[in-house]
């Protein structure tokens, strides 16, 4: 049975990796789905391959930018966005003390301030039609830290937060807001990561290894689908390899 079907789906950052997988997902599960990426070429390649409506590309740190991809999105998909992920997101690794604030300040923008401009912008259609889906991706890292990795993990907890914040205001409206906080998964975002942090994080974990996307997916599925998803909100869900016990 398609969980998705007749349902429509907006995923940012789906040019590769976890948000590929999900749109991959949504589309396998019967959704109409447009991908969104600052690489609009791959999203539109990626959009062919799985079958998706379209790609339109956005660059998440510009407020005009976000509003742009959200209309076009809307009228690819001839109506309203019922289900939102956010999945774009960079990763680089530095100390606290040889940080840039440059450094530090991209992540935040696209990471935490992007998620943000992206659910302000499908908020009031979701109002309007008192129904709506939103899913983040945060990271376990936003649970417990990581060395070299403190301005990712402010930026995830924020994302953490910010969600639980916007379930409390959206709920009202019909409007479910979840995070997942995967642990480490094997995607093209990890190679800016030293193999040294990489090698000692996989001992770290109680499974041994780092997820792959598509084992993250089904997560995203669970939380768009109905009855599936219905009683989460403001919840982070954790596809972790263990790496966090809460």
């Amino acid at each position: 049975m398609q969980v998705l079907k007749d349902r429509t789906a907006l995923v940012v950052g789906a040019a590769g990796g976890i948000g590929a997988a999900i749109a991959t997902a949504f589309v396998a599960e019967g959704a109409r789905v447009v991908l969104a990426d600052h690489d609009g070429d791959r999203a539109a390649a990626t959009a062919r391959s799985v079958g998706a409506v379209g790609a339109v590309r956005v660059d998440i740190t510009e407020e005009a930018s976000v509003a742009a991809a959200v209309a076009d999105a809307e009228a690819r998909l001839g109506g309203g966005i019922d289900i939102l992920v956010n999945s774009a997101g960079i990763l680089t690794e530095a100390p606290v003390a040889e940080m840039s604030l440059a450094t530090w300040a991209q992540t935040l923008a696209v990471d935490l301030t992007g998620v943000f401009l992206c659910c302000r912008a499908v908020l009031p259609g979701m109002t309007a039609r008192g129904s709506g889906r939103i899913i983040n991706i945060a990271s376990q890292l936003g649970i417990k830290g990581g060395t070299g990795l403190a301005h990712y993990s402010a930026a995830k907890a924020g994302v953490i937060g910010f969600t639980k914040s916007l379930a409390l205001e959206a709920a009202p409206h019909g409007i479910l807001v979840n995070a997942i906080a995967p642990g480490p998964v094997e995607t093209p975002m990890v190679d800016g990561i030293t193999e040294e942090w990489k090698d000692a994080k996989r001992a770290e974990l109680p499974l041994g290894r780092f997820g792959r996307p598509e084992e993250i997916a089904p997560t995203a599925v669970l939380l768009a689908s109905d009855p599936g998803g219905n009683l989460y909100t403001g919840q982070t869900l954790g596809p972790n390899s263990g790496d966090v016990m809460p």
